[in-house]
């Protein structure tokens, strides 16, 4: 009889051209980048999942800071989940989303009790705050899985190297397919870093350098003329409006006082300086949500953007001679660093402006 043939060991399929020519390219061009790995580093996990939850709807320029202040208070995960609620939410301040910081925390101390990191997409999305893009660029980029992230960048990218016309959101879809066929069995984690690097720098949202694009030989948007164009994008109906008021109350000691928001919802959790409701039609008397006080004054109005609708706020500033008011007293020059939201810091900023002579303790915030 004949022997048994033996098995041919299993071959990997070749990139695709175009994935071979970005690899090459991010392996000269990649952006440095705090939480990023250098060449030959493998990727700490927390770092990786630190950064992308910091990076949903923010920039770059402005996370990085963050990061570092994050990782410098709590160089582990285990640090993270040890810290109290409190401070986890002071140091993401200003940030945004405050929702996700309650996640980050809440996912830290599930991550500490299971002792490490998930290594699947599947595993990774039971994690409070992960999505499908958090998890696939999670497991990508820290444990080297075949995944797809899709985020803006490369749905960009896409978008423009197949002449995707279907407007976003509906092109969603399609562009992942197109992403996760090119995605490479090898560098899956590389090869989503490097399409993020080519759209912040190169497929940028306008003027993009294609003379410069390592894919500009395979870009079907760029041979049509039409990568500017590209994505496409469903027009946005308005924003609502919403208004309010809200309160600066200062003692003769110099303190302001502070009060935390319920700890679900918008801002949850977060100090505040105290408000009406926020809602579409102005309140008939808005001072019968102001702690009480002596005299009440309008400072002024401020305005702030939220995902979801713009807000108006008109500012009113008192003082008084006693703290009986419930809530948190706090120095007037150690308010804007106790972790008020953005917002909150316009509306300390404008009622301060506005007291002739403050006292000599304060110092003036500037929002951000």
């Amino acid at each position: 009889m004949p022997s048994p043939k033996t098995p041919r060991p299993k071959t990997e399929p070749a990139p695709h051209p175009a994935v071979t020519a970005l690899l090459a390219w991010y392996d000269v061009y990649r952006r440095v980048l705090p939480w990023r790995a250098r060449p030959g580093e493998s990727a700490d996990p927390y770092r990786v999942w630190l950064s992308e939850i910091m990076l949903q709807q923010t920039t770059v320029a402005a996370v990085k800071a963050y990061f570092q202040r994050f990782t410098g208070m709590w160089p582990t995960v285990h640090d993270l989940a040890a810290a109290p609620i409190e401070d986890v939410m002071q140091a993401w301040a200003g940030l945004g989303y405050y929702s996700r910081a309650r996640n980050l925390h809440a996912a830290a101390q599930a991550v500490a009790a299971a002792g490490a990191f998930p290594d699947t997409e599947d595993a990774l999305r039971d994690l409070p705050g992960v999505g499908p893009y958090t998890a696939a660029a999670i497991a990508a980029i820290a444990f080297g899985r075949k995944a797809t992230p899709l985020d803006a960048n490369i749905e960009r990218v896409m978008a423009r190297l197949y002449a995707i016309e279907t407007p976003l959101p509906q092109a969603k879809p399609e562009l992942k397919a197109r992403a996760a066929a090119l995605t490479p069995d090898r560098r899956a984690g590389d090869f989503a870093q490097a399409l993020m690097d080519l759209g912040a720098t190169i497929c940028t949202p306008k003027s993009p350098s294609c003379l410069m694009c390592p894919l500009q030989a395979w870009c079907a948007a760029r041979k049509a003329g039409i990568a500017e164009t590209l994505p496409r994008k469903a027009a946005k109906p308005d924003r609502p409006t919403r208004t309010g008021a809200a309160f600066v109350l200062v003692s003769a000691r110099g303190n302001v006082l502070l009060r935390r928001r319920p700890p679900k919802g918008l801002l949850g959790g977060m100090l505040e300086l105290p408000t009406t409701p926020w809602q579409p039609d102005p309140s008939a008397d808005p001072l019968a949500h102001a702690p009480a006080s002596a005299a009440w004054r309008k400072a002024g109005r401020i305005e702030h953007g939220f995902t979801h609708f713009l807000l108006t706020l008109d500012v009113y500033t008192a003082d008084t001679s006693t703290e009986s008011a419930e809530g948190h007293w706090v120095p007037l020059d150690k308010a804007p660093h106790a972790g008020l939201p953005t917002v909150m810091r316009k509306v300390l900023e404008a009622g301060l402006s506005a007291i002739p002579h403050p006292p000599t303790a304060a110092r003036r915030p500037r929002s951000s």
